[in-house]
Protein backbone atom coordinates (compact mmCIF):
# COMPACT_ATOMS: atom_id res chain seq x y z
CA UNK A 1 0.00 0.00 0.00
CA UNK A 2 2.89 2.35 1.03
CA UNK A 3 4.70 1.43 -2.14
CA UNK A 4 1.18 2.21 -4.67
CA UNK A 5 1.16 5.46 -2.38
CA UNK A 6 4.53 6.28 -2.97
CA UNK A 7 4.86 5.43 -7.07
CA UNK A 8 1.35 7.94 -7.04
CA UNK A 9 2.82 10.39 -4.99
CA UNK A 10 6.05 10.71 -7.97
CA UNK A 11 3.68 10.66 -10.39
CA UNK A 12 1.48 13.37 -9.44
CA UNK A 13 5.06 15.75 -8.66
CA UNK A 14 6.29 14.80 -12.21
CA UNK A 15 2.86 15.64 -13.91
CA UNK A 16 2.74 19.06 -11.88
CA UNK A 17 6.23 20.24 -13.01
CA UNK A 18 5.64 19.09 -16.89
CA UNK A 19 2.55 21.26 -16.74
CA UNK A 20 4.33 23.98 -15.27
CA UNK A 21 7.08 23.78 -17.60
CA UNK A 22 4.66 23.63 -20.67
CA UNK A 23 3.27 26.96 -19.20
CA UNK A 24 6.53 28.88 -19.13
CA UNK A 25 7.19 31.12 -22.35
CA UNK A 26 9.67 33.20 -23.32
CA UNK A 27 9.35 36.58 -25.62
CA UNK A 28 12.46 37.95 -27.37
CA UNK A 29 12.04 41.39 -28.61
CA UNK A 30 14.69 44.37 -30.24
CA UNK A 31 14.40 47.92 -28.81
CA UNK A 32 15.34 50.89 -30.98
CA UNK A 33 14.81 54.51 -31.68
CA UNK A 34 14.00 56.25 -35.08
CA UNK A 35 12.86 53.00 -36.12
CA UNK A 36 16.64 51.04 -37.12
CA UNK A 37 19.22 52.44 -34.58
CA UNK A 38 19.31 50.00 -31.81
CA UNK A 39 19.16 50.89 -27.81
CA UNK A 40 22.01 49.36 -26.00
CA UNK A 41 21.26 48.87 -22.03
CA UNK A 42 17.19 50.04 -22.19
CA UNK A 43 15.57 48.20 -19.13
CA UNK A 44 12.76 45.82 -20.18
CA UNK A 45 10.49 45.08 -16.72
CA UNK A 46 7.94 41.82 -16.74
CA UNK A 47 4.89 42.85 -14.99
CA UNK A 48 3.78 39.80 -13.87
CA UNK A 49 7.08 38.43 -12.38
CA UNK A 50 9.01 42.11 -12.07
CA UNK A 51 12.12 40.92 -13.90
CA UNK A 52 14.07 43.20 -15.49
CA UNK A 53 16.40 42.43 -18.37
CA UNK A 54 18.77 45.16 -20.11
CA UNK A 55 19.09 44.83 -24.19
CA UNK A 56 22.46 43.92 -25.55
CA UNK A 57 24.62 45.45 -27.92
CA UNK A 58 22.39 45.24 -30.69
CA UNK A 59 19.07 46.26 -28.56
CA UNK A 60 18.09 42.72 -28.21
CA UNK A 61 16.10 41.05 -24.99
CA UNK A 62 14.89 38.07 -23.98
CA UNK A 63 12.06 37.71 -21.06
CA UNK A 64 9.92 34.79 -19.33
CA UNK A 65 6.44 36.31 -19.57
CA UNK A 66 2.93 34.51 -18.63
CA UNK A 67 -0.17 34.16 -21.25
CA UNK A 68 -1.32 37.58 -21.30
CA UNK A 69 1.62 40.11 -19.64
CA UNK A 70 3.22 43.31 -19.90
CA UNK A 71 6.32 44.84 -20.73
CA UNK A 72 7.70 48.54 -19.87
CA UNK A 73 10.52 49.53 -21.45
CA UNK A 74 12.70 52.73 -20.29
CA UNK A 75 15.68 54.58 -21.12
CA UNK A 76 16.94 57.68 -19.89
CA UNK A 77 16.12 60.13 -22.19
CA UNK A 78 13.07 58.68 -24.14
CA UNK A 79 9.67 58.22 -23.56
CA UNK A 80 8.48 55.08 -21.77
CA UNK A 81 6.89 52.84 -23.84
CA UNK A 82 4.59 49.76 -22.48
CA UNK A 83 3.92 46.77 -24.60
CA UNK A 84 0.94 44.54 -24.27
CA UNK A 85 1.23 40.65 -24.92
CA UNK A 86 -1.00 37.91 -25.73
CA UNK A 87 -0.05 33.83 -25.49
CA UNK A 88 0.34 34.25 -29.14
CA UNK A 89 3.49 36.82 -28.82
CA UNK A 90 7.16 35.37 -29.75
CA UNK A 91 8.80 38.63 -30.74
CA UNK A 92 7.78 42.18 -29.90
CA UNK A 93 9.83 45.54 -31.81
CA UNK A 94 9.51 48.29 -29.67
CA UNK A 95 10.33 51.44 -31.40
CA UNK A 96 11.47 54.28 -28.42
CA UNK A 97 10.69 57.76 -29.12
CA UNK A 98 13.51 60.76 -28.09
CA UNK A 99 12.24 63.07 -25.79
CA UNK A 100 12.94 66.89 -27.48
CA UNK A 101 15.50 68.90 -26.85
CA UNK A 102 19.60 68.30 -26.41
CA UNK A 103 19.64 67.01 -23.41
CA UNK A 104 17.37 64.13 -24.51
CA UNK A 105 20.20 63.33 -27.30
CA UNK A 106 23.28 64.05 -24.33
CA UNK A 107 21.69 61.28 -22.50
CA UNK A 108 21.25 58.74 -24.97
CA UNK A 109 24.73 58.90 -26.17
CA UNK A 110 26.43 59.97 -22.42
CA UNK A 111 24.58 56.49 -21.08
CA UNK A 112 25.47 54.63 -23.69
CA UNK A 113 22.28 53.99 -25.19
CA UNK A 114 23.18 54.88 -28.25
CA UNK A 115 26.53 54.03 -30.10
CA UNK A 116 26.04 55.79 -33.53
CA UNK A 117 25.96 59.26 -32.28
CA UNK A 118 26.57 60.91 -35.77
CA UNK A 119 23.61 58.98 -36.91
CA UNK A 120 21.16 59.97 -34.05
CA UNK A 121 22.52 63.69 -34.13
CA UNK A 122 21.75 63.78 -37.95
CA UNK A 123 18.26 62.98 -36.92
CA UNK A 124 15.32 64.78 -35.61
CA UNK A 125 12.07 64.00 -34.32
CA UNK A 126 8.88 65.50 -33.20
CA UNK A 127 5.09 63.88 -32.89
CA UNK A 128 1.69 65.82 -31.65
CA UNK A 129 2.33 63.82 -28.09
CA UNK A 130 5.40 66.49 -27.74
CA UNK A 131 4.20 69.33 -29.09
CA UNK A 132 0.56 70.74 -29.80
CA UNK A 133 1.07 71.16 -33.54
CA UNK A 134 -2.27 72.69 -33.90
CA UNK A 135 -0.99 75.93 -32.27
CA UNK A 136 0.89 76.50 -35.48
CA UNK A 137 -1.23 78.38 -38.25
CA UNK A 138 0.73 76.59 -41.00
CA UNK A 139 3.32 73.55 -41.62
CA UNK A 140 6.09 76.46 -42.13
CA UNK A 141 5.50 77.89 -38.74
CA UNK A 142 5.65 74.45 -37.78
CA UNK A 143 9.16 73.65 -39.28
CA UNK A 144 10.82 77.08 -38.48
CA UNK A 145 9.90 76.63 -34.92
CA UNK A 146 10.74 73.24 -33.97
CA UNK A 147 13.71 72.27 -36.07
CA UNK A 148 17.10 74.20 -35.50
CA UNK A 149 19.05 74.86 -38.70
CA UNK A 150 15.98 73.99 -41.04
CA UNK A 151 15.23 77.02 -43.29
CA UNK A 152 12.33 77.74 -44.98
CA UNK A 153 12.77 79.61 -48.24
CA UNK A 154 10.01 82.58 -49.99
CA UNK A 155 9.42 79.83 -52.75
CA UNK A 156 8.52 77.19 -50.32
CA UNK A 157 11.59 74.64 -50.14
CA UNK A 158 12.88 73.66 -47.01
CA UNK A 159 16.44 73.80 -46.88
CA UNK A 160 18.38 71.22 -44.31
CA UNK A 161 22.01 70.37 -45.41
CA UNK A 162 22.52 74.48 -46.69
CA UNK A 163 22.60 75.83 -49.88
CA UNK A 164 24.64 74.06 -52.60
CA UNK A 165 24.96 76.06 -55.18
CA UNK A 166 23.34 79.21 -57.38
CA UNK A 167 22.12 76.88 -60.26
CA UNK A 168 21.09 73.49 -58.39
CA UNK A 169 18.42 73.24 -55.80
CA UNK A 170 18.73 72.19 -52.61
CA UNK A 171 15.35 71.47 -51.16
CA UNK A 172 14.67 68.52 -49.27
CA UNK A 173 12.49 65.97 -50.57
CA UNK A 174 9.05 65.90 -48.93
CA UNK A 175 7.61 62.11 -48.01
CA UNK A 176 4.21 62.56 -46.62
CA UNK A 177 2.44 59.14 -45.80
CA UNK A 178 5.06 56.94 -47.76
CA UNK A 179 4.52 58.97 -51.06
CA UNK A 180 6.83 61.44 -52.19
CA UNK A 181 5.02 64.62 -52.91
CA UNK A 182 5.94 68.36 -54.32
CA UNK A 183 6.94 70.71 -51.77
CA UNK A 184 3.79 72.71 -52.88
CA UNK A 185 1.73 70.50 -50.64
CA UNK A 186 3.24 72.19 -47.15
CA UNK A 187 0.72 75.09 -47.98
CA UNK A 188 -2.34 72.47 -48.07
CA UNK A 189 -1.39 70.52 -45.34
CA UNK A 190 -2.80 71.58 -41.72
CA UNK A 191 -0.84 70.88 -38.27
CA UNK A 192 -3.42 69.76 -36.17
CA UNK A 193 -4.11 66.73 -38.67
CA UNK A 194 -0.09 65.46 -38.67
CA UNK A 195 0.77 63.36 -36.31
CA UNK A 196 4.93 63.40 -36.29
CA UNK A 197 7.55 64.86 -38.35
CA UNK A 198 10.75 63.33 -39.02
CA UNK A 199 14.00 65.16 -40.41
CA UNK A 200 16.95 62.95 -42.18
CA UNK A 201 20.16 65.01 -42.88
CA UNK A 202 22.27 61.72 -43.16
CA UNK A 203 23.13 58.99 -44.92
CA UNK A 204 19.63 57.29 -44.02
CA UNK A 205 18.23 59.62 -46.84
CA UNK A 206 20.25 57.46 -49.37
CA UNK A 207 17.29 55.10 -49.35
CA UNK A 208 15.61 57.98 -51.42
CA UNK A 209 18.35 57.92 -54.19
CA UNK A 210 19.33 60.67 -55.18
CA UNK A 211 16.14 62.83 -54.19
CA UNK A 212 17.69 62.43 -51.01
CA UNK A 213 20.78 63.88 -51.09
CA UNK A 214 19.43 67.70 -49.62
CA UNK A 215 18.14 65.74 -46.68
CA UNK A 216 13.99 64.33 -46.50
CA UNK A 217 11.55 65.82 -44.25
CA UNK A 218 9.33 62.41 -43.54
CA UNK A 219 5.31 63.52 -42.40
CA UNK A 220 3.04 60.79 -41.20
CA UNK A 221 -0.98 62.33 -40.77
CA UNK A 222 -3.21 61.47 -38.84
CA UNK A 223 -5.56 58.35 -39.66
CA UNK A 224 -8.87 57.70 -39.04
CA UNK A 225 -8.86 56.21 -35.33
CA UNK A 226 -5.99 58.26 -34.67
CA UNK A 227 -6.83 61.16 -31.49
Amino acid sequence: MKTRFFIASIFLVCLLTLNSNAQERYVKGIVTTFDSIAVIGAEVKVKSSKQIVETDTLGRFEVKVDGNDKLKVSARGFNNQNVKLDEKTKLVAVNLKLKPGQKAREYAIGYGYVKDSERLNALAQMTNDDVDFSQYTNMYDLIRGRFAGVQVQNNGDIIIRGQNSINLSSAALIVVDGMQVDNSIMSTLVPAQVKSINIIKDGSAAIYGSRGANGVVLIETKKGNDD
